[in-house]
């Protein structure tokens, strides 16, 4: 209720444009959006200026918001349309879907076949290796950082916007597939694909250390 009564306040301060509110959801969420936006287009000055639009939409358009979603996502929503309607879109939606379902990026031996009661999870013993303690702390951590940022942005365009939305943006499965007009099953198939990649390029990291 709190965060409904808080959003609700948000909202009322937009509609009366209030500049001081009006920037720091700027800075705020332009961060998240111009990296959503560049699995879009090609160039960060692309990306930028889909954002840009996409604050003038919001200030054009905040007295028709109704509140059927979160600002956020509603927010993210007009960003997605403006950039379709821009025709930026670089690849058709069936490409990317046949992209997302063949050329696994993990090999395929490491998982259960289908029919098996658990069809899709790891074979016993073919596990990721797990991360090791070490003395270095944070500064292996900030490095695994690096390396899975690294990884993520070599991802086909719909993998790595399922990952982004959900990983690191903390969008819920429902609202991935509303921003990005996929099915269930196709949102879960990219999550997992993009995830193993992203895992293997870190045990490949890890290994080489050693």
């Amino acid at each position: 209720m709190v965060g409904a009564v808080d959003e609700t306040a948000l909202v009322a301060l937009l509609r009366a444009r209030d500049e001081a509110v009006f920037a720091r959801l700027v800075d705020e969420h332009t961060p998240a959006l111009l990296r959503v936006a560049q699995g879009y287009v090609s160039s960060r000055e692309a990306a930028e200026e889909v954002v840009q639009e996409t604050w003038i939409a919001l200030l054009k358009g905040i007295d028709k918001f109704e509140g059927r979603s979160s600002l956020r996502t509603w927010l993210f929503a007009v960003m997605i349309n403006i950039a379709k309607s821009r025709g930026i879109w670089e690849r058709r939606a069936d490409e990317a879907e046949v992209a997302a379902f063949t050329g696994g990026t993990v090999d395929a031996a490491r998982f259960r076949p289908a029919g098996d009661r658990w069809a899709g999870h790891w074979k016993s013993g073919r596990e990721p290796a797990a991360f090791p303690e070490t003395p270095e702390g944070s500064l292996l951590g900030r490095e695994l950082v690096e390396v899975a940022r690294a990884s993520l942005d070599t991802l086909p365009e719909r993998q790595r916007q399922v990952v982004t939305l959900r990983d690191m943006l903390d969008f819920e499965a429902s609202e991935v597939c509303e921003l990005l007009d996929i099915t269930a099953a196709n949102q879960r198939v990219l999550l997992h694909r993009g995830r193993a990649a992203v895992r293997k390029a870190l045990e490949d990291y890890l290994t080489d250390r050693t």
